[in-house]
């Protein structure tokens, strides 16, 4: 997790995730606190990503009721430190309503989620591999590019590689199954890939392919 190890900064006030792990580990404190919440779990445990959170940045529980600091302090940095959008909550807090109605239902959710986030983020970097080497100032060509290739993932029935193919169908499954929209897709497919072009490897790519002109 990479917000750990900036916690280690002396400056605590200049820490800020900012890498491909930390805003998916942040997704995830969101989903469980908001879990926590709506089902009044109180054993931290169950909800680990929450307690790292907790921990490492000392969040107090707030009320008495566990997720519930936790679930504004994510959403804080997620909104601020990434740009996600207010429907990106809602759409998970929707999703999450409907399908984790009791704890029987948690670890099936989350395990669905897990395959989904797993599926989408690679095929996010088979179809779109070029597209890393992309200058970031063009980051509203990049948006538009992302869009049409979720379009795609999420209408096309055909795709000419058998693994692509098979990873574009579970993801349309995942998707209907939990309830997320297109576009929702995209707003997390497209934050993963400018935070990986800002990642050592891809940076040096990016900057060696500006050195070619």
């Amino acid at each position: 997790m990479g917000i750990i190890a900036r916690l280690f900064n002396k400056d605590k006030q200049q820490v800020s995730p900012k890498g491909v792990e930390d805003f998916i580990s942040l997704t995830r404190v969101y989903f469980q606190s908001v879990i926590a919440v709506n089902l009044g779990i109180t054993n931290i445990r169950f909800i680990p990503d929450v307690a790292n959170f907790k921990r490492l940045f000392k969040v107090p529980t707030q009320g008495g009721r566990l997720g519930l600091a936790e679930k504004s302090a994510s959403r804080k940095m997620l909104m601020q430190d990434y740009g996600i959008s207010e429907n990106f909550f809602k759409e998970i807090d929707a999703s999450v309503k409907k399908h984790c109605r009791t704890q029987n239902e948690v670890q099936s959710y989350l395990y669905l989620y897990q395959g989904f986030s797993n599926d989408l983020i690679m095929l996010i970097g088979t179809l779109m591999q070029w597209k890393f080497r992309l200058p970031s100032i063009f980051k509203g060509a990049l948006r538009t590019m992302v869009e049409k290739t979720m379009h795609d993932v999420c209408t096309k029935t055909v795709w000419k590689k058998d693994d692509v193919h098979k990873t574009a169908m579970a993801v349309r499954q995942y998707k209907e199954r939990l309830g997320y929209s297109e576009q929702w897709m995209s707003e997390y497919a497209y934050n993963v890939i400018m935070l990986a072009k800002n990642e050592p490897r891809h940076k040096k790519e990016e900057d060696d392919g500006k050195d070619k002109k």
